[in-house]
């Protein structure tokens, strides 16, 4: 079994800032009691600290803060928020709480919530529902096309599904502790269309164990796997130099998961390691493992990448280029690489502390988001500035961690961050950031074609 690799809590050094209306100079004078602009009736804004106005000062580009949402119950209990997703309709936003320092929060109870932010009255701190969990959940996922379900992974290993329109029994499914079950903590979840009923769904599950799972919803409540790959140390492409394994150590922890929009096999792993993996659905060479599986493993990876200088918490694939996909971890860098070599097209230094999630933007080829262990949520744009954030907001005022952060992908303005305060902040991003600019596809393979020189 491989052994997680959980971050520690990071500094909680005090910080000048706090929910900020981040733009070029053009700083509010309104305080944080105050009512905010016209669209925001939930929390005022707080003018740019200098020092961050060279940062932003892009016309134009502008980012403030809708809400601050929080479940107090969860906050008091310290839990932190580990994972965050939209609706269907792009209406309702969730959280997962749970915990990622150092400890066993296997038996900790914990919650995931939902606010729907389009409903009138709307009270920050009483969610429209709250589903609690028998231990520390570490990701979520909405499900495509049913507004009210909602997968997550928790700490012990499990894989669950709610349905938040049964208030009094949100349990749908389950993987129960099977032998199936990871092992260890549950770092992400996807949904994926099945490839001959495409209305139809299933769940994959990647964690610690090694192992990423396939898993669709049978009668009586349960979760049933249905197909499975391991990660073998003996078994990974060996055009990057790997630290030797230690002795009897074979799994791969899995950190993180990226599917392709371009093809629905192709996925990239984030591993504890700190190398991204390029991986296939459709591979079909057996696993090399004596982990107990009702299926057999397979073998899943195609290419290995140039690591990090530590694990790898994130991966983002372009929704726009099929050989691009971004990747954030331990060491405070963001890598853009092309699914073609293993080095990465460009390395930027983001945050002397850890990058827990980093996201590109649906609308927008050449923008990305990313959440730093140092409290802030930055935006690039690659089309101002390679090098530096167009826009970067304090989140927490302590410098507390952001571990999660989702771009909406119907309300495409809206940005969803969680933090280790136990709150959940909607950005509102300006139209630069959601308004396709001239010839920006163009630029995107441009980064990409740099890559084949």
């Amino acid at each position: 079994m491989a052994t997680s690799a959980q971050p520690g809590l990071l500094g909680l050094a005090g910080s000048a800032g706090g929910e900020a209306l981040a733009t070029n100079g053009t700083a509010s004078t309104e305080g944080p009691e105050r009512p905010g602009p016209p669209q925001d009736e939930t929390l005022g804004v707080v003018s740019v600290p200098s020092q961050w106005r060279g940062v932003q000062g892009i016309r134009g580009e502008t980012v403030t803060c809708l809400h601050t949402l929080s479940y107090p119950p969860a906050q008091g209990q310290g839990l932190h928020v580990t994972g965050v997703s939209w609706n269907t309709t792009g209406s309702v936003v969730a959280c997962a709480y749970g915990r990622l320092d150092d400890g066993d929060w296997s038996t900790l109870k914990s919650f995931v919530c939902t606010w729907n932010l389009d409903r009138r009255g709307l009270n920050p701190q009483q969610p429209s529902a709250v589903v609690e969990v028998p231990s520390a959940v570490m990701c979520l996922a909405f499900h495509p096309t049913q507004p009210s379900h909602m997968a997550g992974g928790l700490y012990s290993g499990e894989v669950l599904v709610w349905d938040t329109s049964r208030p009094e029994d949100p349990l749908l499914w389950r993987t129960g502790l099977t032998d199936d079950t990871h092992t260890d903590p549950v770092y992400q979840v996807v949904w994926l269309p099945e490839p001959r009923h495409s209305h139809r769904f299933q769940l994959l599950s990647v964690a610690a164990d090694g192992k990423v799972l396939l898993w669709q919803g049978v009668g009586a409540g349960q979760l049933q796997l249905s197909a499975g790959f391991a990660l073998a140390v003996q078994q990974l492409p060996r055009n990057t130099k790997l630290k030797k394994p230690s002795r009897g150590e074979t799994e791969v922890g899995a950190t993180a998961v990226a599917f392709s929009s371009f093809d629905p096999s192709l996925f990239v792993l984030g591993t504890e390691g700190g190398f991204p993996l390029k991986c296939s659905l459709a591979a079909a060479e057996a696993a090399v493992t004596r982990m107990p599986s009702s299926v057999p493993l397979r073998a899943p990876a195609q290419f290995t990448f140039a690591p990090h200088g530590g694990p790898v918490y994130s991966v983002s694939c372009s929704p726009f280029h099929r050989n691009l996909f971004l990747s954030a971890g331990t060491d405070g860098h963001v890598h853009l690489y092309s699914m073609l070599q293993a080095q990465p097209l460009t390395s930027l230094q983001l945050s002397h502390k850890y990058l827990f999630a980093v996201r590109w933007s649906p609308v927008r080829p050449l923008v990305f988001a990313a959440a730093s262990g140092a409290g802030d949520v930055q935006l690039f744009d690659l089309q101002k500035s390679s090098q530096k954030p167009t826009v970067s907001v304090k989140q927490t005022e302590d410098e507390s961690p952001v571990y999660c952060l989702e771009f909406n992908c119907q309300q495409t303005q809206l940005l969803a961050a969680g933090d280790a305060k136990g709150t959940v902040k909607v950005w509102q991003l300006s139209s630069e950031f959601t308004e396709q600019g001239a010839r920006e596809t163009e630029r995107l393979d441009q980064l990409a074609s740099e890559v084949a020189s």
